[in-house]
């Protein structure tokens, strides 16, 4: 893995605390430097994707994960706009609707899953459910699991077992085809502030802010340490975490595009061969073109 790379791993079984992770690292470039490698990135990520969808044995997972105004719709945008769209599959979760309440937690993740030779994006995930569900336990009521009616019961021992439910998930996905990369885009307090401030003063911006961002803000502390938990909790060998400094937008993109070039390097994946009768007939065909 590339050094730089690794300063944003969240190394499994070790113990994550957001305030040693700088917010604004920029990876001591400039914005314009960091511009020019996220061009020639792309290009490579674009001959990759090729090979991910020809090869068709193998697809990638990003989830992302961050506080409001974080950047992960513009981190998304830029990041996948050198890729083949017909490759890509994009959801973004919202609150469950009645038919998912119906269901376990990850049966609506389950069904997202990309196809083999695929590129899937979830902007939010699973991780909601021991997230804003651990800040929100009421919530968790919503989903009617037997033996969990009253709120007393929603305890440790309750988020254990989601988590293990999480990491079993997650290496049942990974041991049948699909690469897994967990980004958080850990952006500071005070940058959220001023992206809201952005939000609230460009009547364009202004549908992109709620009222509720500013109580979930209240509850900054509470959220941290739900990401800190698990993210320690779930962060593995076949699906890592990366926690990745979000206050420097051009950076943050940078960083994700060069994780998602390593990840599809370890694949190793090739063009497919065609056998020695298939070749043969490619042969035959392309001498009855050539005499027309």
């Amino acid at each position: 893995m590339k050094k730089e790379i690794e300063k944003y791993l969240a190394v499994p079984g070790k113990k994550v605390l957001l305030k040693d992770h700088q917010t604004s690292y920029n990876g001591d470039q400039e914005k314009e430097d960091g511009k020019e490698e996220m061009d020639e990135v792309k290009e490579r990520l674009s001959k990759l994707q090729e090979t991910l969808y020809a090869a068709n044995s193998h697809s990638i997972l990003i989830l992302f994960q961050a506080m409001d105004a974080a950047g992960k719709d513009s981190a998304i945008s830029h990041v996948m706009s050198g890729l083949n769209p017909q490759g890509c599959q994009v959801y973004s979760f919202k609150a469950p609707t009645s038919e998912e309440y119906e269901h376990d937690f990850l049966w609506r993740h389950y069904k997202a899953l990309p196809e083999r030779g695929r590129i899937g994006i979830h902007n939010r995930s699973h991780y909601e459910n021991v997230l804003v569900c651990k800040v929100h336990p009421e919530y968790v009521l919503n989903e009617n699991i037997p033996g969990y009616q009253d709120l007393k019961l929603i305890d440790d021992k309750f988020w254990k077992k989601r988590y293990e439910s999480i990491r079993s998930f997650e290496q049942h996905i990974s041991e049948n085809g699909i690469t897994i990369i967990k980004i958080f885009l850990n952006v500071s307090k005070e940058e959220q502030k001023s992206r809201f401030l952005d939000r609230i003063n460009d009547p364009a911006k202004n549908w992109k802010f709620s009222s509720s961002d500013i109580t979930e803000r209240g509850r900054w502390d509470e959220y941290m340490k739900a990401y800190e938990t698990a993210i320690e909790e779930t962060s593995t060998e076949q699906a890592p975490w990366y926690i990745i400094p979000a206050d420097k937008k051009w950076h943050a993109r940078l960083a994700i595009s060069q994780i998602l070039e390593e990840h599809f390097n370890r694949l190793d994946l090739k063009f497919p061969v065609l056998a020695e009768e298939e070749a043969k007939k490619l042969d035959e065909i392309k001498e009855l073109l050539l005499k027309e």
